[in-house]
């Protein structure tokens, strides 16, 4: 089986939240019986495949290698768009653009305002930036 359309992956995760409530009323996965921990593993695997290949979605495990990555992801997070971040950094859109594509640097200032408002590590910021 493979998860094809938004309605059956609704319907999977769905599925799973009930697993996972279960579990976490009953005190642990050790309450779920060996065919619903089967059916959670499978249907994880299908959600997850879904994830990967039809919504694009960043993988969590994943951790941000470039500042371009971690903006990206900061976008993710927040449900923001390219020009929304650039107003809660107070920069150009252009600008923003640049950044990302690697054809502008960060300034202190901006660096300033990664962290404070995106939260974004100074360490991460001044080794890839």
């Amino acid at each position: 089986m493979k998860i094809t359309t938004d309605e059956q992956y609704k319907s999977v995760m769905a599925q799973i939240e009930v697993y996972l409530q279960k579990a976490t009323q009953n005190g642990g996965f050790q309450s779920l019986t060996p065919t619903e921990v089967s059916d959670l593993q499978s249907m994880s695997l299908l959600a997850e495949d879904y994830e990967d290949n039809v919504l694009k979605l960043m993988p969590l495990t994943r951790k941000p290698d470039s500042l371009a990555d971690m903006l990206n992801f900061k976008m993710f997070e927040l449900k923001y768009k390219q020009r929304d971040l650039a107003s809660l950094l107070e920069i150009t859109p252009t600008r923003l653009s640049e950044i990302m594509n690697g054809k502008r640097k960060v300034n202190m200032d901006l660096a300033k305002r990664l962290y404070k408002k995106l939260n974004i590590d100074p360490t991460f910021i001044l080794e890839n930036a």
